[in-house]
């Protein structure tokens, strides 16, 4: 099993949700009961350009869907995984492929050679975090459903 406090950095992570404007939401489901469909919704809500990546879809949540990371048409910041840990391998290679700065795996998402390949090329890596509930805690609207957020004032505000 490998050590994972590596990708979970506090301030490695708020920096990706501060610095991203694009996700690719591999494994996006259109099935409003998935979480990658809530998460997604939530993300662009939040003002974050998704890009679905399914291959069995051509649109979801208003968005037009690409078959895979590299038929992405655009820069992609973050390539968010919702897929079996097995495919990641392949998925980070695609990521490096498109360049993209960050690569984050949802929860039990975990691959060594997935991960090896992301950080190799340079590329920031989360694993096994949810990219909405880490939005929540940091910028500060999770409080209100009694989760720690790890923050000491009461003021709202931006990333700092």
């Amino acid at each position: 099993m490998m050590d994972l406090s590596a990708y979970q950095e506090p301030l490695a992570i708020q920096r990706v949700l501060h610095n991203a404007k694009s996700i690719a939401i591999v494994g996006l489901s259109n099935n409003e009961l998935r979480a990658s469909h809530f998460v997604g919704y939530y993300l662009k809500r939040h003002g974050y350009r998704i890009l679905p990546v399914n291959p069995r879809e051509s649109e979801i949540l208003g968005e037009l869907c690409y078959p895979s990371l590299l038929d992405v048409p655009v820069a992609v910041d973050v390539v968010n995984v919702f897929r079996a840990p097995d495919a990641l391998p392949a998925i980070a290679t695609d990521a490096v492929a498109i360049k993209a700065a960050t690569l984050w795996c949802q929860f039990v998402v975990i691959n060594d050679e997935g991960t090896r390949i992301a950080v190799d090329a340079g590329m920031t890596a989360v694993i096994d975090r949810c990219l909405k509930v880490e939005h929540a805690r940091y910028v500060g609207r999770m409080h209100w459903l009694g989760f720690n957020t790890q923050r000491i004032t009461a003021v709202r505000g931006g990333l700092q």
